[in-house]
């Protein structure tokens, strides 16, 4: 069909730090690859070159985001491509190491990736004998490999020694040949920082440190070295994928609530999420809200420090949207959202309603103050203000610090310090600050240096 790279469209989810592709297979068709539940973005992209999805296909049992594939399936008639290693309790061809899938014109060709999963494929895009591209998914990524641990600590070490052969395998492919990684930048299943997406297996030959580990155990400990922690819905949205996620409606959103209404549902066991503005959160918000502010991130931190099976009730601001708060909850599984407090704070404090603040702390007022610093264990080595204890923002379900009165509470820009300021604030933490902006304030306003190190 003469291919050429403007027959895919990449569609990137900052918030998750992952790709989407979107193949134009030259006659109406489309084919999707790793496509999340969240479809507005293919959807569009479909749209305006008039395709329809015809194949759905997924490297992998994802972990981080509920597949799009059933509802393609159910939407679009789409044929769902997956590993018969995975067990998928739905509809779907299921491959195997070899297997070939006939696009019309182009060919998808399934390789055995073990690694990231058990049951990873990555998919070879052919035109006749000519290697296109490779979606490799979380294996071979930009700069790494995806991490092994998914699955338990007692068999990321297996995992790993897997994903070492899995991704030699992947450069034994011409060095013209694309790659098409799902991870990205921003994932936290390990894609290092960077601006590029995609690269070539030349490409990678050349730069990934991980193809030019001397041996299988240096790559082993090489990889090790950069896993951090990862979200807690990891843990179970890959079983979710196995069985299939529930079909959504066209316009999933949350239905307006009065006051009333929302005590009555936090009475019961409900859950508060505000997510505006951290400036206008600690101005006032309903006791033991749960502040995670609408940002691309909005997901990863919902899912990371909230229970999925707790009904949620939400707190907008002016001009945000409903929608939009819905479509990110339910790509990570949190289809409970019992409502929205029709009319926001205004309506709460009419009602009389209690509302609570907290207070923004700019970096000279800190003093001798104590500090909580909720950034991820890497930002806190690479710095820190002296003396500031660390406790990552997503351990603050399982592990609450006990704080004294006066207790500012910091991370990078203060987004992720309100968010955990909420957390301890319902936990029953009193007079707690949060530092306006981070470390480079701080450092700016004392003109004192910043401790490095665990």
């Amino acid at each position: 069909m003469g291919f050429t790279e403007d027959y895919l469209i990449p569609l990137v989810d900052a918030g998750l730090g992952n790709s989407t592709y979107l193949v134009d297979l030259g006659d109406g068709r489309a084919l999707a690859v790793d496509a999340s539940r969240d479809l507005r973005a293919l959807r569009e992209a479909a749209g305006r070159r008039g395709l329809r999805v015809a194949y759905a296909a997924d490297t992998h049992l994802h972990a981080d985001f509920l597949t799009g594939a059933v509802q393609l399936a159910h939407d679009d008639g789409a044929r769902v491509l997956a590993s018969a290693a995975g067990r998928r309790a739905f509809d779907h061809t299921p491959l195997g190491d070899g297997d070939e899938i006939d696009l019309g014109g182009l060919a998808l060709r399934a390789l055995a990736t073990p690694g990231h999963t058990d049951e990873h494929l990555a998919f070879l895009l052919l035109d006749g004998e000519s290697k296109l591209g490779v979606f490799t998914g979380g294996s071979l990524i930009v700069g790494s490999a995806a991490r092994t641990d998914l699955l338990g600590v007692d068999r990321a070490e297996e995992l790993a020694r897997a994903q070492y052969h899995s991704l030699h395998r992947l450069a034994a492919l011409p060095d013209a040949t694309a790659v098409w990684p799902t991870h990205g930048a921003g994932s936290f299943c390990s894609a290092p920082p960077g601006a590029e997406r995609t690269t070539t297996i030349g490409a990678q030959k050349r730069t990934n440190a991980l193809l030019a580990e001397r041996d299988e155990d240096a790559f082993v400990a090489a990889l090790f070295s950069g896993l951090g922690s990862y979200p807690a819905y990891f843990d179970h949205l890959a079983e979710i994928n196995r069985r299939g996620p529930a079909l959504l409606p066209d316009s999933p959103g949350p239905a307006p609530l009065s006051a009333g209404a929302v005590r009555d549902l936090l009475g019961q066991g409900a859950r508060l999420v505000d997510v505006r503005p951290v400036k206008e959160f600690a101005a006032g918000h309903i006791p033991g809200a749960v502040s995670i502010a609408l940002r691309s991130a909005f997901a990863t931190w919902l899912g990371w420090l909230l229970p999925p099976d707790v009904p949620l009730v939400l707190v907008l601001g002016p001009g945000q949207d409903a929608a939009e708060v819905a479509w990110q909850a339910a790509k990570v599984g949190y289809d409970r959202l019992a409502g929205q407090l029709a009319g926001g704070m205004d309506t709460w404090r009419d009602e009389s309603g209690p509302v609570a603040v907290i207070e923004r702390v700019s970096a000279g007022d800190i003093g001798d103050l104590p500090v909580i610093d909720v950034r991820q264990e890497t930002e806190y080595a690479a710095g820190h203000i002296p003396g500031a204890v660390h406790v990552e923002l997503g351990t603050l379900r399982e592990r609450t610090p006990v704080t004294a009165e006066g207790t500012v509470v910091m991370c990078g820009q203060g987004v992720r310090a309100m968010t955990a300021a909420s957390l301890l604030a319902a936990a029953g933490a009193r007079r707690l600050g949060v530092l306006i902006g981070g470390t480079g304030d701080w450092v700016r306003a004392t003109g004192r240096a910043l401790q490095e190190g665990a």
